[in-house]
């Protein structure tokens, strides 16, 4: 069964400042006896997590947490492109309503072409190592308790990233909006 599927926009942008280009993914997260699925949402110019739910179900449910979260924590304007995979949770009509309210753009990967939403992929691989496979989560609440603080406290505010000149993606952003604050003012 076939479904919408927006179109791959990621090429057309240059990245020159926060909130214009989200990522989402998602990734499963081994409990004792079963699995849970992590949605994330990172602002692809900054690296940094601003979006993210962990639960028992893949449900559109679940991506619309994190996406619920990102655009608390963040209010972007008009013209923001979110971009995804082609999971069925992403082109929901809840999902893609939500984005169309805030006049987010929606922007998809090419049919089996994973390297499109490539700036998910070294997010997911570092969580997983850093974190998912050095721990064992007793259950739930827990495994969210846990990944909380590394999203959150780790992965935003202290890791280093090199594309970011070695610094982590919560400093890169303030010094960005220091920037943004400086260059106002010079006009």
């Amino acid at each position: 069964m076939g479904y919408w599927c927006a179109p791959n926009l990621v090429g057309t942008l240059t990245l020159t400042a926060l909130d214009q280009l989200w990522v989402a993914d998602l990734a499963y997260i081994r409990l004792g006896l079963e699995f849970v699925y992590l949605a994330v949402i990172l602002d692809a110019f900054s690296l940094r997590v601003i979006g993210w739910a962990l639960d028992r179900t893949l449900e559109a449910a679940l991506t619309l947490a994190a996406l619920r979260r990102a655009l608390a924590q963040r209010r972007p304007r008009p013209g923001l492109v979110h971009h995804s995979d082609r999971g069925v949770q992403y082109p929901s009509r809840e999902y893609t309503q939500l984005l169309e309210q805030h006049c987010i753009y929606v922007s998809m990967s090419r049919k089996g072409n994973p390297r499109d939403n490539a700036a998910c992929e070294p997010f997911i691989k570092t969580l997983k190592y850093e974190e998912v496979y050095r721990t064992e989560y007793r259950d739930l609440t827990e495994a969210r308790a846990s990944v909380g603080v590394f999203l959150e406290k780790v992965y935003n505010r202290k890791r280093l990233h090199s594309a970011l000149g070695y610094v982590p993606p919560a400093q890169f952003e303030r010094g960005v909006r220091a920037q943004a604050k400086k260059e106002a003012a010079s006009r």
